[in-house]
């Protein structure tokens, strides 16, 4: 069986790494487009925290979570250990002690084993894990929280699918179909035969396929500090009761973000409101980090759907064809594992997870087909 993948951010590159350990040599194509989310996103993996009334989507997202540490364990029997992975914890801060207090309930009314213990703090043992913090918060501290370099991760998930088997290609990708069925893929002007294709373009899924699936580019903006000397790598996530976050890496590397701007278009660039409200979110809850060297600000464009629920499974009008989309801004939580699901789909295994809810022709998207192609 061919089977060809389209992008090759954190989802495309997990459906590679988990085809070619299942014995696959897939072909995974990327047009290294600015503004992949992936090379952007903060790294956050701490699902539990998330107040999600859908059941079934809280499964996949805390399932998203829970899958690291076999992930991690498996890429390192391939060889790849440099994933800025860490399980640093997690504090949620407030200065109101109900809130802190509401916060916690909510927390604990998981069942997941995999948040480890969760721990109420005064704002003098929050300072403590996490140095630049007002000295006014309180936390709840979630030991199970962890971080992860998105870039790193993708990258490392790529050079073990090729160790496996696989073909990375860089270019731009245009999928041919003929008679209602996936025949393959023109790249550069060069064609790959195709059984199967997977496409997870994020938020161009509608450029590379003729569908119109209910997905638009959200711009994040997310500021890189650094504090020099300063060794950072053990420090907590900050989540303040916003959609904002500080995420601490190694070597006094400090993340800041995000913006989420809806009707952005794929306009990459900082902009001077972007910059202003994400360092004033985290000088607010984080003034220590207020001598800090500014190091860059990424762009990201997530790929936002209409609804929480991500878009995973098959084109019903297009034999062979899978879509992996809609993660918004929760890909570096749930990619791998949603990429390990459409590698089962694929290959005819069992999924882990029930797809069905997640069919991403389920909101009345439409799949026009040419008779002869699709480009």
């Amino acid at each position: 069986m061919n089977i060809v993948i389209i992008g090759a951010g954190i989802f495309g590159a997990s459906a590679a790494f988990h085809l070619a350990r299942y014995g696959a040599k897939p072909t995974i194509i990327d047009a290294g487009l600015d503004g992949r989310a992936t090379a952007a996103g903060a790294g956050i993996i701490c699902p539990w925290v998330k107040n999600l009334e859908d059941e079934t989507f809280y499964r996949l997202y805390a399932g998203g979570g829970e899958y690291y540490p076999d992930l991690i364990a498996a890429l390192a029997e391939a060889g790849e250990t440099d994933l800025g992975y860490r399980q640093s914890g997690a504090m949620l801060v407030s200065a109101d002690p109900r809130e802190l207090a509401a916060m916690e309930r909510s927390v604990r009314q998981r069942d997941a084993p995999a948040m480890g213990d969760v721990t109420r703090l005064a704002p003098a043992e929050a300072r403590s894990l996490f140095p630049p913090l007002a000295d006014r918060l309180g936390a709840i501290h979630i030991a199970g929280g962890a971080r992860v370099d998105g870039r790193l991760l993708t990258a490392a998930m790529l050079r073990a699918a090729e160790k496996f088997g696989a073909t990375v290609l860089q270019g731009h990708a245009v999928p041919e179909i003929e008679s209602g069925r996936v025949t393959g893929v023109d790249v550069n002007g060069d064609r790959i035969a195709a059984d199967r294709l997977i496409v997870t373009a994020g938020a161009w899924v509608n450029q590379v396929l003729n569908l119109s699936l209910p997905i638009e580019p959200q711009r994040g903006q997310i500021t890189h500090l650094l504090l020099d000397g300063t060794d950072t790598s053990a420090w907590p996530v900050i989540l303040p009761p916003t959609s904002h976050y500080i995420v601490a890496f190694d070597q006094g590397r400090i993340v800041a973000g995000a913006t989420r701007e809806h009707g952005s278009g794929f306009d990459y660039r900082v902009t001077a409101a972007g910059q202003a409200e994400v360092l004033h979110e985290a000088l607010r809850i984080a003034p220590g980090l207020a001598a800090a060297t500014l190091l860059e600000t990424r762009v990201g464009f997530r790929p936002l759907g209409t609804e929480a629920r991500p878009l995973l499974g098959w084109v019903r009008q297009i034999e062979g064809l899978a879509v992996g989309n809609g993660l918004g801004p929760s890909g570096l939580t749930m990619g791998p594992l949603a990429g390990r699901l459409l590698a089962e789909l694929v290959t005819g295994e069992a999924t882990s997870i029930d797809l069905a809810p997640f069919n991403p022709m389920r909101r009345g998207a439409k799949a026009s087909v040419y008779q002869n192609d699709m480009r």
